[in-house]
């Protein structure tokens, strides 16, 4: 039967991480900004899903960032919502309020509005956490897209993607 709610790249991709982390009896959270609960929409479409995925934080707001993920004001001031010190910070977070052995974060700015010369629409930033390991991985991206909903569906493929225990990762960030 096909999936109403979400495109088949999308649920296939949910489907891997399930089964690849589950293999391996690894579990994961998520802290989304931009994709506001996208990617942990798409892992509770895959039955048993509740062996692999322990919680999803959406900060969608600053304030949220900072009450829900401990994400310092300092940084947001300093660096915007929409950057690697964020989204490292959100990643820590997520690895520190979760029980999770890896956390991606993803903040960004999917549009129509929002964007800057520096930041236009489309800019999206990832990292990646891992238990008991203080680096943090993360890369800012400028994903392609014509409207939201493509920018949203890039990142959540994105994000999918750190989440799979094959992956090559980010490039790691010393803040």
């Amino acid at each position: 039967m096909a999936n109403l709610f979400f495109p088949q790249d999308l649920v296939a991709l949910a489907q891997r991480v399930i089964d690849e982390n589950k293999a391996l009896g690894r579990t994961v959270a998520l802290a989304e900004s931009c994709t506001g609960g996208l990617v942990c929409a798409a892992l509770t479409e895959i039955p048993g899903s509740s062996a692999v995925l322990d919680r999803g934080f959406v900060t969608y707001s600053n304030e949220a960032k900072m009450e829900m993920l401990a994400v310092h004001s300092d940084i947001i001031d300093s660096f915007g919502a929409v950057s690697p010190a964020t989204a490292w910070a959100m990643a820590q977070g997520a690895i520190k309020k979760s029980r999770a052995d890896v956390a991606v974060a993803i903040s960004g700015i999917a549009g129509p509005d929002g964007g800057s010369e520096m930041k236009p629409v489309g800019t999206v930033v990832f990292a990646c956490a891992f238990r008991n390991d203080e680096n943090v991985h993360a890369e800012q991206k400028l994903l392609e897209g014509k409207t939201r909903a493509e920018i949203r569906h890039q990142a959540a493929i994105i994000a999918l993607e750190l989440l799979l225990p094959s992956n090559e990762g980010l490039p790691e960030v010393t803040l």
